[in-house]
């Protein structure tokens, strides 16, 4: 038996916070590791000690493992717990642990490594008779081999990173024109995340669901499952909403998957928590992946099965048995988690940057909130764009929808674009309620909900009132009449990302406005406290939160978030007629990964000029017409800053 009483917890974020607040609860202390870009942050202030490991890069502090073990040493810290991502699936850092005598809060190394190599995996799970999908998951790395496998395996196809997971080296290849580049691109990505560019090639599933179980080991060979997760809804591969457990599977595939979770745990001796991923398409289904970690979903595990994982992590590292048998183990309702992060669905969910200017999250029965927010909080490039998880729990999966989507829509974030409207649409929706899930979600039934949109005119009405407000109508207000008429009409030009428009308003009493729109004079009015109000539209009244920020409001009007700010027309974005080249720019801020163009090439529109690597992922900047290369502003390996221009073309 290990025994341990002062955990080095190596990771950041929400995962974080959520690791200590279980240590605590069991009466263990714990130390919290920072870099320069999270000093002070709250997973900093929920542990008993921290420390700095350095730069903001993660290579260059959570990536770092012989500052992570030294941070312990000098805390004495006697056991670690990865969280996920970073070096959670590090067999060489959990070997370093081990060797400075602390506890790895995870599996064996050995285990690790079964499962860190996708290839090799796959080979293990075949030879257990697991269905597994077909592909070349060779040693040799060769472009001309793979090119020459490609085409023998078929397009569509999925590149992977043999050396890693969570979407991170990852490319649908639909065609032979597209494969060098997506080579080379998941590569690239793949060595940057993993330390490894070896990829491995399966043909494409279409439209499947991604299913996956949770499974617990412990150090005496037991393995139990606790049920299985549905994760269809991805974006970039990725997961952003995930439920438990997988509605409308049939119960023989639920119970056969189940049963290979087990085995692929049993094959390598798996001691801690680890999730075991399939892909499923009609009653076929075929192992994906096992991660040897926590996941990032595992809150609606907790839900419906009313177990804390991570004190099972702690309990099954110290070297107890598994705290229940199978048999013990029941399901209670159903679960819903969304990821909240820091990107605009509208440009392809790219991710992005800024501070954190207020924050409210929503409360009630049923629903839990993991984050590590407060307002201050600088959100940068350097980390996963992830910011909190919104998760609900209910009888059924109806109630639970709900309840995920009332949580969504009252929470409160300003100061940064996220996707929390996108998430709310997607609960929202009718194929989601009749859980029709499948990984091609999206682009089937939510591509409408991707386009720019205005706003509601009533938010800008909203949104012009609060401007009037807080500046006391300075510009056209009129003294003339003033007893009948004491404020004159103002008129205010509004901006909310791409829209922008004027709104005349006239305030007609302390409380009470009058609003020009396109369906007419609208009276608003308007009942504040800090930071809320109760708003009246026409006699209807409903409650609004609001923050100031610079001369930006943001509103939370309907489930929505959005942020104006007042200019005039010298902020319009034309182009000039002065300005002849287009200006491809960057739509983050991040690092030039690669350029593919010179000054003086030829191009067309869509092709890639320059790749920028932000938030672990890589982001292909795209040349906006036909045309010439004007300039290339920018050279690889620089930091740019978002809005930044990359390189000019000169249209054909």
């Amino acid at each position: 038996m290990s025994s341990f009483s002062t955990i080095l917890i190596a990771n950041r974020g929400e995962i974080a916070v959520r690791i200590a607040r279980t240590a605590r609860a069991m009466g263990l202390r714990t130390v919290a590791v920072y870099s320069d870009a999270d000093a002070g942050t709250a997973h900093v202030r929920a542990a008993d000690r921290a420390v700095h490991i350095g730069p903001a890069a993660a290579a260059q502090s959570y990536l770092d493992g012989r500052k992570l073990i030294e941070a312990a040493r000098r805390t004495g810290a006697d056991a670690v717990h990865p969280g996920y991502g970073f070096l959670a699936e590090n067999a060489e850092f959990a070997e370093a642990c081990a060797a400075a005598g602390l506890v790895f809060i995870g599996p064996s190394p050995a285990a690790i490594r079964a499962m860190g190599d996708k290839a090799a995996a796959k080979r293990l799970m075949a030879a257990k008779g697991v269905p597994c999908v077909p592909g070349y998951d060779g040693s040799v790395q060769d472009g001309t081999v793979l090119a020459a496998e490609a085409e023998r395996v078929g397009f569509p196809l999925m590149l992977k990173a043999i050396d890693g997971g969570g979407g991170k080296g990852m490319r649908l290849i639909e065609s032979a024109e597209q494969l060098a580049e997506g080579l080379a691109s998941a590569r690239s990505e793949a060595e940057k995340a993993f330390g490894s560019g070896r990829l491995m090639i399966e043909k494409a599933i279409a439209a499947p669901r991604h299913v996956e179980v949770q499974i617990f080991g412990d150090a005496q060979g037991n393995v139990v499952h606790l049920g299985d997760r549905d994760c269809s809804i991805q974006r970039r591969h990725q997961k952003i909403i995930e439920e438990a457990p997988a509605p409308a599977l049939d119960a023989d595939v639920r119970r056969a998957m189940a049963a290979a979770a087990v085995t692929a745990a049993q094959a390598i001796d798996y001691r801690g928590a680890g999730t075991v991923e399939f892909l499923v398409a009609g009653d076929a289904f075929y192992f994906l992946e096992m991660n040897t970690r926590l996941q990032v979903e595992h809150p609606v595990t907790e839900m419906v099965t009313g177990l804390d994982l991570v004190e099972w992590q702690f309990a099954v590292a110290a070297g107890a048995l598994l705290p229940l048998a199978q048999d013990e183990i029941s399901l209670r309702g159903h679960a819903i988690e969304a990821r909240l992060c820091a990107e605009d669905p509208a440009a392809g969910f790219l991710p992005q940057a800024g501070r954190i200017e207020a924050w409210q999250e929503p409360r009630g029965d049923g629903v839990r909130i993991d984050h590590a927010l407060a307002p201050g909080t600088n959100v940068t490039t350097f980390y996963d764009p992830m910011l909190a998880k919104i998760i609900s729990h209910g009888k059924d999966r109806e109630q639970a929808r709900r309840l995920a989507l009332r949580a969504v829509q009252e929470l409160f974030i300003a100061g940064i674009r996220t996707n929390q409207a996108f998430l709310g649409e997607c609960l929202a929706s009718s194929p989601y309620a009749a859980a029709d899930l499948r990984t091609d979600f999206i682009d089937r039934h939510l591509r409408e909900a991707l386009e720019p949109r205005a706003p509601h005119e009533e938010a800008a009405a909203i949104a012009a009132a609060l401007f009037h407000s807080r500046d006391g109508g300075r510009h056209e207000r009129s003294l003339v009449g003033w007893r009948s008429n004491p404020w004159g009409m103002e008129t205010l030009l509004l901006r909310s990302g791409d829209w922008s428009g004027q709104v005349e308003v006239r305030r007609q009493s302390v409380t009470d406005f009058i609003v020009q729109t396109s369906k007419g004079p609208r009276l608003i009015s308007l009942a504040e406290t800090e930071g809320e109000a109760r708003v009246r539209i026409d006699g209807v009244e409903e409650p609004i939160r609001f923050a100031w920020h610079d001369n930006a409001l943001t509103l939370l009007w309907r489930g929505i978030c959005r942020a104006f700010e007042e200019g005039t027309a010298a902020l319009s974005m034309r182009r000039g007629a002065e300005d002849k080249n287009l200006v491809a720019r960057a739509p983050m801020p991040g690092v030039v990964a690669r350029i593919h163009v010179s000054n003086g090439d030829a191009v067309r529109k869509g092709d890639v000029l320059l790749v920028l690597e932000a938030m672990k992922m890589e982001h292909l900047i795209r040349a906006p017409a036909s045309g010439k290369v004007a300039a290339v502003n920018a050279a690889q390996g620089q930091q740019v800053s978002m809005r930044q221009a990359l390189a000019e073309i000169e249209p054909a």
